[in-house]
Protein backbone atom coordinates (compact mmCIF):
# COMPACT_ATOMS: atom_id res chain seq x y z
CA UNK A 1 0.00 0.00 0.00
CA UNK A 2 0.92 3.87 -0.12
CA UNK A 3 2.86 4.72 2.29
CA UNK A 4 4.39 8.34 2.36
CA UNK A 5 7.04 7.34 5.36
CA UNK A 6 8.35 5.04 2.80
CA UNK A 7 9.47 7.69 0.18
CA UNK A 8 12.80 7.64 2.16
CA UNK A 9 13.39 3.86 1.54
CA UNK A 10 12.90 4.69 -2.61
CA UNK A 11 15.19 7.46 -2.56
CA UNK A 12 17.82 5.29 -0.62
CA UNK A 13 17.42 2.58 -3.14
CA UNK A 14 17.61 4.32 -6.50
CA UNK A 15 20.23 6.61 -4.93
CA UNK A 16 22.09 2.96 -4.03
CA UNK A 17 22.61 2.40 -7.75
CA UNK A 18 24.53 5.54 -7.86
CA UNK A 19 27.20 4.64 -5.17
CA UNK A 20 30.49 6.02 -6.18
CA UNK A 21 29.54 8.54 -8.67
CA UNK A 22 31.40 11.34 -9.70
CA UNK A 23 29.00 14.49 -8.61
CA UNK A 24 26.48 15.37 -11.22
CA UNK A 25 26.93 18.96 -12.08
CA UNK A 26 27.26 20.85 -15.63
CA UNK A 27 28.90 24.15 -16.66
CA UNK A 28 26.97 27.05 -14.88
CA UNK A 29 25.49 28.33 -18.89
CA UNK A 30 24.25 25.30 -19.46
CA UNK A 31 22.61 24.72 -16.01
CA UNK A 32 21.10 28.00 -16.68
CA UNK A 33 19.95 27.70 -19.93
CA UNK A 34 17.70 24.37 -19.05
CA UNK A 35 16.22 25.95 -15.87
CA UNK A 36 15.37 28.90 -18.59
CA UNK A 37 13.94 25.67 -20.84
CA UNK A 38 12.19 24.26 -18.21
CA UNK A 39 10.07 27.21 -16.88
CA UNK A 40 9.36 27.77 -20.40
CA UNK A 41 8.03 24.42 -20.72
CA UNK A 42 6.14 24.62 -17.55
CA UNK A 43 4.22 27.92 -18.92
CA UNK A 44 3.58 26.63 -22.14
CA UNK A 45 1.82 23.65 -20.12
CA UNK A 46 -0.10 25.65 -17.46
CA UNK A 47 -0.89 28.18 -20.41
CA UNK A 48 -2.35 24.54 -22.45
CA UNK A 49 -4.76 23.45 -19.81
CA UNK A 50 -8.22 23.07 -20.56
CA UNK A 51 -10.62 24.52 -18.04
CA UNK A 52 -12.02 21.32 -16.65
CA UNK A 53 -7.76 21.26 -15.42
CA UNK A 54 -6.90 18.63 -18.26
CA UNK A 55 -4.34 18.60 -20.69
CA UNK A 56 -6.11 17.49 -23.87
CA UNK A 57 -8.63 15.66 -21.61
CA UNK A 58 -6.01 12.92 -21.00
CA UNK A 59 -5.94 11.55 -17.31
CA UNK A 60 -2.15 10.26 -18.21
CA UNK A 61 -0.72 13.45 -20.10
CA UNK A 62 -2.45 15.85 -17.36
CA UNK A 63 -0.45 13.59 -14.76
CA UNK A 64 2.66 13.97 -17.14
CA UNK A 65 2.18 18.28 -16.63
CA UNK A 66 1.73 17.89 -13.24
CA UNK A 67 4.58 15.60 -12.23
CA UNK A 68 6.75 18.20 -14.19
CA UNK A 69 5.34 21.22 -12.57
CA UNK A 70 5.71 19.27 -8.91
CA UNK A 71 9.93 18.03 -10.16
CA UNK A 72 10.97 21.41 -10.93
CA UNK A 73 14.42 22.16 -9.40
CA UNK A 74 13.29 25.78 -8.99
CA UNK A 75 10.59 24.59 -6.83
CA UNK A 76 6.79 23.46 -6.95
CA UNK A 77 4.03 25.96 -7.56
CA UNK A 78 1.37 27.03 -5.27
CA UNK A 79 -0.61 24.34 -4.51
CA UNK A 80 -3.63 26.57 -6.28
CA UNK A 81 -2.02 25.93 -9.47
CA UNK A 82 -0.98 22.60 -9.02
CA UNK A 83 -4.48 21.68 -7.40
CA UNK A 84 -6.37 21.72 -10.16
CA UNK A 85 -4.41 19.76 -12.54
CA UNK A 86 -4.65 17.21 -9.78
CA UNK A 87 -8.34 17.39 -9.39
CA UNK A 88 -8.75 16.66 -12.98
CA UNK A 89 -6.67 13.27 -12.47
CA UNK A 90 -8.59 11.76 -8.74
CA UNK A 91 -11.97 12.31 -11.02
CA UNK A 92 -11.03 9.89 -13.27
CA UNK A 93 -10.49 7.34 -11.00
CA UNK A 94 -12.81 4.13 -11.46
CA UNK A 95 -13.68 1.50 -8.77
CA UNK A 96 -11.26 -0.86 -10.14
CA UNK A 97 -8.70 1.47 -8.82
CA UNK A 98 -7.43 2.44 -12.95
CA UNK A 99 -7.53 6.09 -13.26
CA UNK A 100 -8.49 6.72 -16.82
CA UNK A 101 -11.15 8.39 -19.01
CA UNK A 102 -11.78 5.38 -20.84
CA UNK A 103 -11.13 1.64 -21.33
CA UNK A 104 -7.72 2.03 -23.34
CA UNK A 105 -4.39 2.59 -21.58
CA UNK A 106 -5.54 1.47 -18.35
CA UNK A 107 -2.33 0.80 -16.71
CA UNK A 108 -0.07 2.99 -18.44
CA UNK A 109 -2.32 6.06 -17.53
CA UNK A 110 -2.93 4.51 -13.62
CA UNK A 111 0.47 4.57 -13.59
CA UNK A 112 1.56 7.93 -14.33
CA UNK A 113 -1.44 8.94 -12.13
CA UNK A 114 -0.73 7.50 -9.01
CA UNK A 115 3.02 8.43 -9.45
CA UNK A 116 1.51 12.24 -10.01
CA UNK A 117 -1.13 12.38 -7.19
CA UNK A 118 1.72 10.62 -4.47
CA UNK A 119 4.03 13.81 -5.82
CA UNK A 120 1.60 16.06 -4.37
CA UNK A 121 2.11 14.62 -0.87
CA UNK A 122 -1.51 15.53 -0.25
CA UNK A 123 -2.80 12.60 2.25
CA UNK A 124 -6.20 13.09 0.82
CA UNK A 125 -5.38 11.13 -2.55
CA UNK A 126 -3.73 8.05 -0.60
CA UNK A 127 -6.58 6.01 -1.10
CA UNK A 128 -6.36 6.84 -4.56
CA UNK A 129 -3.09 5.83 -4.71
CA UNK A 130 -3.29 2.43 -3.02
CA UNK A 131 -5.93 1.64 -5.18
CA UNK A 132 -4.30 2.60 -8.19
CA UNK A 133 -1.56 0.70 -6.77
CA UNK A 134 -4.18 -2.77 -6.45
CA UNK A 135 -4.52 -2.25 -10.26
CA UNK A 136 -1.37 -1.96 -11.18
CA UNK A 137 -0.43 -5.29 -9.32
CA UNK A 138 -3.45 -6.37 -10.50
CA UNK A 139 -2.96 -6.40 -14.53
CA UNK A 140 0.95 -7.98 -14.13
CA UNK A 141 0.16 -11.56 -16.32
CA UNK A 142 0.95 -14.46 -13.86
CA UNK A 143 -0.38 -17.17 -12.54
CA UNK A 144 -3.96 -15.36 -11.76
CA UNK A 145 -4.05 -15.27 -15.03
CA UNK A 146 -3.48 -18.35 -16.46
CA UNK A 147 0.23 -18.29 -16.96
CA UNK A 148 3.63 -20.38 -15.85
CA UNK A 149 6.80 -18.57 -15.76
CA UNK A 150 7.70 -20.74 -18.63
CA UNK A 151 5.07 -18.67 -20.78
CA UNK A 152 6.95 -15.16 -22.47
CA UNK A 153 4.28 -13.25 -21.48
CA UNK A 154 4.72 -14.13 -17.76
CA UNK A 155 5.50 -11.22 -15.50
CA UNK A 156 4.72 -8.30 -17.91
CA UNK A 157 2.16 -5.53 -17.78
CA UNK A 158 0.25 -4.66 -20.86
CA UNK A 159 -1.95 -1.25 -21.66
CA UNK A 160 -4.98 -3.35 -19.95
CA UNK A 161 -6.90 -6.03 -20.37
CA UNK A 162 -6.00 -9.58 -22.09
CA UNK A 163 -3.77 -7.41 -24.59
CA UNK A 164 0.01 -8.07 -25.00
CA UNK A 165 2.66 -7.29 -22.23
CA UNK A 166 5.40 -4.77 -23.34
CA UNK A 167 8.61 -3.79 -21.88
CA UNK A 168 7.32 -0.06 -21.98
CA UNK A 169 4.11 -0.63 -19.93
CA UNK A 170 5.59 -2.31 -17.36
CA UNK A 171 9.01 0.08 -16.91
CA UNK A 172 6.04 3.01 -16.16
CA UNK A 173 4.15 0.74 -13.99
CA UNK A 174 7.45 -0.22 -11.99
CA UNK A 175 8.56 3.21 -11.82
CA UNK A 176 4.87 3.82 -9.98
CA UNK A 177 5.11 1.58 -8.07
CA UNK A 178 8.89 2.70 -6.84
CA UNK A 179 7.63 6.39 -6.75
CA UNK A 180 4.81 5.36 -4.62
CA UNK A 181 6.55 3.37 -2.29
CA UNK A 182 5.30 0.29 -3.04
CA UNK A 183 6.21 -3.33 -1.01
CA UNK A 184 9.95 -3.92 -1.88
CA UNK A 185 9.26 -7.75 -0.94
CA UNK A 186 5.84 -8.28 -3.22
CA UNK A 187 6.16 -10.91 -5.95
CA UNK A 188 5.36 -7.99 -8.60
CA UNK A 189 9.05 -7.88 -8.60
CA UNK A 190 10.22 -11.14 -9.05
CA UNK A 191 7.83 -11.51 -11.51
CA UNK A 192 8.66 -8.23 -13.27
CA UNK A 193 12.20 -9.66 -13.66
CA UNK A 194 11.50 -13.00 -15.46
CA UNK A 195 9.84 -10.92 -17.94
CA UNK A 196 12.06 -8.24 -18.55
CA UNK A 197 15.02 -10.58 -18.88
CA UNK A 198 13.40 -11.66 -21.69
CA UNK A 199 13.19 -8.69 -23.30
CA UNK A 200 16.58 -8.52 -23.39
CA UNK A 201 18.90 -9.34 -26.61
CA UNK A 202 20.93 -11.28 -24.14
CA UNK A 203 21.13 -15.43 -24.60
CA UNK A 204 22.42 -16.00 -21.25
CA UNK A 205 19.73 -14.48 -19.49
CA UNK A 206 16.98 -14.94 -21.94
CA UNK A 207 15.61 -18.49 -22.67
CA UNK A 208 13.62 -17.26 -25.64
CA UNK A 209 14.54 -18.99 -28.94
CA UNK A 210 14.54 -15.32 -30.71
CA UNK A 211 17.11 -13.68 -28.22
CA UNK A 212 20.39 -12.30 -29.61
CA UNK A 213 23.36 -11.10 -28.23
CA UNK A 214 24.04 -7.33 -28.37
CA UNK A 215 22.77 -6.77 -24.65
CA UNK A 216 19.50 -4.17 -25.96
CA UNK A 217 15.69 -4.21 -25.57
CA UNK A 218 13.14 -5.13 -27.44
CA UNK A 219 9.47 -3.74 -27.21
CA UNK A 220 7.68 -7.14 -26.72
CA UNK A 221 7.92 -10.98 -26.73
CA UNK A 222 9.47 -11.74 -29.83
CA UNK A 223 10.62 -8.32 -30.42
CA UNK A 224 7.30 -7.44 -32.55
CA UNK A 225 7.38 -3.43 -34.16
CA UNK A 226 4.96 -1.40 -31.44
CA UNK A 227 4.49 1.10 -34.44
CA UNK A 228 2.03 1.62 -36.56
CA UNK A 229 3.99 4.40 -38.35
CA UNK A 230 5.61 3.31 -41.42
CA UNK A 231 8.56 5.50 -41.32
CA UNK A 232 9.63 3.31 -38.10
CA UNK A 233 11.63 0.66 -39.61
CA UNK A 234 12.35 -1.65 -36.31
CA UNK A 235 13.01 -5.44 -37.48
CA UNK A 236 11.35 -8.31 -35.49
CA UNK A 237 13.76 -9.07 -32.52
CA UNK A 238 16.27 -5.96 -33.08
CA UNK A 239 17.18 -3.71 -30.08
CA UNK A 240 16.64 0.03 -30.40
CA UNK A 241 17.56 3.23 -27.90
CA UNK A 242 14.03 3.95 -25.85
CA UNK A 243 13.31 0.13 -25.22
CA UNK A 244 16.81 -0.24 -23.91
CA UNK A 245 16.93 2.64 -21.56
CA UNK A 246 13.30 1.58 -20.05
CA UNK A 247 14.83 -2.39 -19.91
CA UNK A 248 18.05 -1.28 -18.00
CA UNK A 249 16.21 1.23 -16.12
CA UNK A 250 13.60 -1.76 -14.53
CA UNK A 251 16.42 -3.77 -13.89
CA UNK A 252 17.27 -1.31 -11.75
CA UNK A 253 13.98 -0.85 -10.56
CA UNK A 254 13.55 -4.14 -9.32
CA UNK A 255 16.44 -4.44 -7.39
CA UNK A 256 19.18 -6.15 -9.81
CA UNK A 257 22.91 -4.33 -8.87
CA UNK A 258 24.36 -2.00 -11.97
CA UNK A 259 27.26 -4.59 -12.05
CA UNK A 260 25.26 -7.12 -13.20
CA UNK A 261 26.11 -8.60 -16.67
CA UNK A 262 22.34 -7.83 -17.65
CA UNK A 263 22.58 -4.18 -16.48
CA UNK A 264 26.31 -4.12 -17.81
CA UNK A 265 25.09 -5.25 -21.50
CA UNK A 266 21.89 -2.84 -21.68
CA UNK A 267 24.72 0.35 -20.44
CA UNK A 268 27.51 -0.97 -23.15
CA UNK A 269 24.54 -0.68 -25.80
CA UNK A 270 23.02 2.55 -24.84
CA UNK A 271 26.65 4.10 -25.08
CA UNK A 272 28.20 2.47 -28.18
CA UNK A 273 24.94 3.66 -30.27
CA UNK A 274 24.58 6.60 -28.26
CA UNK A 275 22.80 9.43 -30.31
CA UNK A 276 20.32 12.61 -29.17
CA UNK A 277 19.64 12.56 -32.72
CA UNK A 278 17.11 9.69 -33.05
CA UNK A 279 15.35 6.88 -31.36
CA UNK A 280 18.79 4.59 -32.50
CA UNK A 281 17.39 1.18 -34.29
CA UNK A 282 14.21 2.65 -35.36
CA UNK A 283 15.74 4.49 -38.27
CA UNK A 284 13.66 7.52 -37.17
CA UNK A 285 12.76 9.54 -34.61
CA UNK A 286 9.90 7.98 -33.12
CA UNK A 287 9.37 8.18 -29.53
CA UNK A 288 12.20 10.52 -29.38
CA UNK A 289 11.10 12.81 -26.80
CA UNK A 290 10.05 9.36 -24.28
CA UNK A 291 13.40 8.05 -25.11
CA UNK A 292 15.05 11.49 -23.92
CA UNK A 293 13.42 11.25 -20.78
CA UNK A 294 14.38 7.30 -20.29
CA UNK A 295 17.63 8.06 -21.20
CA UNK A 296 18.21 10.75 -18.50
CA UNK A 297 16.44 8.55 -15.77
CA UNK A 298 18.18 5.62 -16.28
CA UNK A 299 21.68 7.13 -16.47
CA UNK A 300 20.73 9.18 -13.02
CA UNK A 301 20.19 5.98 -12.00
CA UNK A 302 22.95 4.07 -13.01
CA UNK A 303 25.18 7.09 -11.42
CA UNK A 304 27.53 7.98 -14.38
CA UNK A 305 28.01 11.25 -15.35
CA UNK A 306 29.97 10.42 -18.32
CA UNK A 307 30.87 7.82 -20.35
CA UNK A 308 33.09 6.84 -23.82
CA UNK A 309 30.88 5.93 -27.07
CA UNK A 310 31.29 3.84 -29.78
CA UNK A 311 33.71 6.02 -31.36
CA UNK A 312 36.07 6.24 -28.42
CA UNK A 313 34.42 9.74 -27.72
CA UNK A 314 33.84 10.88 -23.98
CA UNK A 315 30.43 11.74 -23.33
CA UNK A 316 28.82 14.23 -20.61
CA UNK A 317 25.03 13.10 -21.31
CA UNK A 318 23.47 15.34 -18.87
CA UNK A 319 24.75 18.52 -20.56
CA UNK A 320 24.65 17.35 -23.98
CA UNK A 321 21.17 16.44 -23.35
CA UNK A 322 20.35 19.61 -22.22
CA UNK A 323 22.29 21.41 -24.36
CA UNK A 324 20.48 19.38 -27.10
CA UNK A 325 16.61 19.98 -25.64
CA UNK A 326 17.24 23.99 -25.52
CA UNK A 327 18.59 23.83 -29.04
CA UNK A 328 14.92 22.19 -30.33
CA UNK A 329 12.78 24.24 -28.02
CA UNK A 330 10.06 26.51 -29.71
CA UNK A 331 10.01 30.04 -29.28
CA UNK A 332 6.76 29.87 -27.21
CA UNK A 333 8.38 27.36 -24.66
CA UNK A 334 6.98 23.58 -26.04
CA UNK A 335 8.84 21.02 -28.18
CA UNK A 336 7.12 18.89 -30.64
CA UNK A 337 7.87 15.91 -32.65
CA UNK A 338 7.87 17.44 -36.22
CA UNK A 339 9.18 14.41 -38.11
CA UNK A 340 6.96 11.25 -36.52
CA UNK A 341 3.55 11.34 -35.36
CA UNK A 342 3.29 7.89 -33.73
CA UNK A 343 2.44 7.77 -29.97
CA UNK A 344 1.03 11.88 -30.24
CA UNK A 345 4.51 13.13 -30.37
CA UNK A 346 3.43 15.69 -32.96
CA UNK A 347 1.37 17.08 -30.24
CA UNK A 348 3.35 19.88 -28.14
CA UNK A 349 1.74 19.08 -24.89
CA UNK A 350 2.82 15.68 -24.88
CA UNK A 351 6.44 16.33 -26.43
CA UNK A 352 6.53 19.38 -23.89
CA UNK A 353 6.20 17.50 -21.32
CA UNK A 354 8.84 14.66 -21.71
CA UNK A 355 11.37 16.76 -22.53
CA UNK A 356 10.70 19.07 -18.96
CA UNK A 357 11.06 16.08 -16.98
CA UNK A 358 13.82 14.97 -18.87
CA UNK A 359 15.55 18.08 -18.39
CA UNK A 360 14.93 17.76 -15.13
CA UNK A 361 15.94 14.54 -14.19
CA UNK A 362 19.34 16.18 -16.44
CA UNK A 363 19.53 18.68 -14.01
CA UNK A 364 19.36 16.42 -10.41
Amino acid sequence: MFDKSKFVWVAAALAACAAGAAPADMSPQARAQAQQAIDAGLRYLRAHQAPDGSVLGSSGLTALALTALLDNPKGAPEPAVTGRFATFIASKANPDGSIVERAHDQSYNTAVAIGALAATRDPKYAPLVAAGQKYLVGTQIGESRGFAPVDSWYGGVGYGGDERPDISNLYVALDALRATAYDPNDPVWRKALVFVSRQQNRSESNDQKWAGNDGGFVYSPGGINPSEDTTARIAQGASYASMTAAGMYSLLLIGVDRNDPRVQAAHKWLTEHYTLDSNFGTHSKMTLFYFYRAFAKVMSAYGEREFTDGQGQRRDWREELARKLVSIQNADGSWVNRDVSAYWEDKPEVATAWAVLALEQALK
